[in-house]
């Protein structure tokens, strides 16, 4: 089943795509916070997305940059600003289609069909993984925070993957020294010590301060 993302704030027209998505076996999400449209993209992992262009606290165009840095999953925009500077505007913050209200329900679904059709194979999108507004890009091993993207080595991206895989839980030294046992250079206590250390300054310089926590004689934990 072909997941939706739909980033649109009336409910109305957000109901009725739903309703058409079901007869075709596609599941439509409706983004829960507009403040903060990438914690569902992430958690949901949809295989298309649309997005309105008027939205509250952030338009469509901003939405669609913060996806293009993540991802390259197909998006279509539909708006009733539908002139000529809006659709060149959409194109180039990297939609892949812009539909204009009203529409008819079933050419909005067909679209969406075909638009899936040419994009399956399924390598265009790229899994993210969102916490406190970071997204961990495991298609390319990067953390996204603020619109800056950081590197990070192999160790700390096994790290930091394994903490927020299990956010809210104490992961223990033994179980991330397992990780890093997966890739080919020798890790000990002190080896595991110096990655988290580096993967904190890395943190606290792009403003995630107290991102990962230290349970002493446990572990590490991210708070859900």
């Amino acid at each position: 089943m072909y997941r939706i993302l739909l980033v649109e704030d009336d409910r109305g027209i957000s109901e009725e795509i739903r309703k058409q998505a079901r007869a075709w076996d596609m599941e439509v999400k409706n983004a829960q916070d507009l403040r903060n449209v990438m914690a569902d993209f992430a958690a949901f992992e949809p295989h298309l997305v649309l997005l309105d262009i008027g939205l509250p606290f952030y338009n469509g165009y901003y939405w669609c940059g913060e996806i293009r840095k993540v991802s390259r999953v197909p998006v279509i925009f539909i708006s009733s600003a539908a002139d000529n500077m809006n659709i060149v505007m959409a194109v180039q913050m990297g939609a892949d289609d812009f539909i204009a209200k009203p529409f008819d329900f079933e050419v909005l679904i067909a679209k969406i069909q075909a638009m899936l059709r040419r994009t399956y194979d399924f390598a265009s999108s790229v899994p993210v993984m969102e916490h406190r507004g970071a997204l961990l890009n495991t298609g390319d091993n990067t953390l996204t925070y603020g619109g800056e993207r950081i590197a990070l080595t192999k160790n700390e991206y096994r790290i930091l993957y394994t903490l927020m895989e299990n956010k809210g839980k104490v992961v223990s030294r033994e179980r991330l020294m397992e990780k890093l046992w997966e890739t080919d250079s020798f890790v000990d206590d002190n080896t595991l010590t110096v990655n988290v250390n580096r993967l904190r300054k890395k943190l606290d310089g792009a403003g995630l301060e107290n991102f990962i926590e230290t349970k002493f004689g446990l572990g590490y934990l991210v708070e859900a």
